[in-house]
């Protein structure tokens, strides 16, 4: 009789990846599955998957039946011995592990595999997960919920077809767009929420980049203006911040512009390493590196997230309506107004147009720079109305020579 070397193959997976979880639950003192129950189980899923093929699919659920059996027998037997303190992590476990035996032999092994790893790590990880949720507020659940609201639920209602004078607007584009950018921001939020209180100088300005490189500007020339020392530290994190700008900007245009990448963002990964350099030589001047970051604002506020959604499309509808009627020449006046608010609105509506042939991705990555200078500029205006003068003079040569470092690429590259 020739043996069907698959089956073989999938009870061998299902007997790994069972040892898998099993080793994590063996830690623990009061269990009612460990390292062999859990391999076991595994390989019973894959072989009544097995049988279910070759007589009837009720089999499946009868096996899990047994495995419900199991576990309601062992618990009863935990509450005889006096334990009260009964879980249903390991119950739970045991019965995705069961699951994912029975999937084996029907599906893809990576996915079987990714799914006892993904448990595995669950499972050892518990101290750190109750530590991170404990440390978590009400404002920073709301966040990660309203996130959800407009990523899971407002997106997938939204009409897929354009709208509007010029075919300009698209809503389920443009809040796709509005869901990566407070995306993009959420997670600088969090990790704020985690590190931001005792970071130092360096992290600071990298998580207020993430967040809002000008709301780090506005809060840190506040900060500054008590004095000369606070001015200095305040003045690195603003150039780290708006250092964090150039990474962000490459990301919006590899999303929207694939094609034309390199062609759009050599400019901008120039900038960057320019930018990484003046930062650098700022923060080596400095003495004191502590740093507390000011609290940061939720960007998932559905508020913000309509506001940026508004700004793209007018931003999107401008720059068509230009291309259309006035000539390219006049975009750059488009993207010197852009970068008074930010600089992803101009970058995504950009890159897309250069995406879909309406212009050239020379003249892409040069209204992009252009609404670099604005914005630099207003960042500088928001330091000088707020922050002491240290903070001015500081920012007045970092900044200028960024402004320098673009216009020229402006007109030279």
């Amino acid at each position: 009789m020739q043996i069907d070397i698959a089956i073989i193959q999938d009870l061998g997976l299902a007997l790994l990846l069972g040892l898998l979880v099993g080793m994590q639950r063996e830690l623990k003192e009061v269990r009612i599955a460990g390292f062999r129950t859990f391999a076991l189980v595994t390989m019973f899923g894959t072989l009544t998957a097995y049988l279910a093929q070759a007589y009837e699919p009720w089999i499946v659920a009868i096996g899990a039946l047994g495995v419900m059996v199991i576990i309601i027998v062992g618990n009863m037997h935990k509450m005889y011995g006096g334990i009260s303190n009964i879980g249903m992590t390991t119950e739970v476990s045991l019965l995705l592990m069961f699951a994912v035996g029975a999937y084996i032999p029907v599906g893809q092994p990576a996915v079987a595999a990714a799914v006892a790893g993904s448990t595995a790590i669950l499972l050892y990880l518990k101290p750190q997960l109750k530590g991170m949720i404990a440390r978590l507020e009400d404002t920073d659940i709301r966040a990660i919920m309203q996130f959800i609201l407009i990523s899971f639920i407002i997106l997938p209602i939204l009409p897929n077809q354009t709208f509007g004078p010029l075919d300009a607007f698209n809503p389920q584009r443009t809040w796709l767009l509005v869901v990566l950018i407070v995306g993009i921001s959420l997670g600088g939020y969090l990790i704020y929420k985690f590190l931001g209180q005792r970071a130092g100088i360096a992290l600071g300005g990298v998580l207020g980049g993430l967040i809002s490189s000008t709301a780090t500007t506005v809060s840190y020339s506040r900060r500054a203006s008590v004095g000369e020392g606070p001015a200095r530290n305040s003045a690195v994190v603003i150039i780290i911040a708006s250092t964090m700008v150039y990474p962000r900007l490459m990301v919006e245009i590899g999303i929207m512009a694939p094609d034309y990448f390199w062609q759009i963002a050599w400019p901008v990964m120039l900038m960057l390493l320019f930018s990484i350099a003046i930062s650098l030589y700022t923060y080596r001047m400095i003495v004191d590196r502590s740093a507390r970051l000011p609290e940061q604002r939720n960007p998932s506020e559905l508020s913000s997230a309509l506001t940026f959604g508004g700004v793209y499309t007018l931003v999107l509808f401008l720059v068509a309506l230009t291309t259309e009627y006035l000539g390219d020449q006049y975009l750059y006046f488009v993207a010197a107004l852009s970068g008074f608010s930010d600089m992803d609105a101009i970058t995504l509506s950009t890159s897309q147009m250069v995406q879909e042939g309406n212009i050239e991705a020379d003249l892409g990555w040069r209204l992009i720079l252009t609404a670099l200078i604005t914005n630099t500029f207003i960042k500088f205006g928001i330091a000088s109305a707020f922050g002491h003068t240290e903070l001015r003079k500081r920012l007045a040569l970092a900044f200028g020579l960024i402004v320098l470092a673009a216009a020229s690429l402006i007109i030279f590259a």
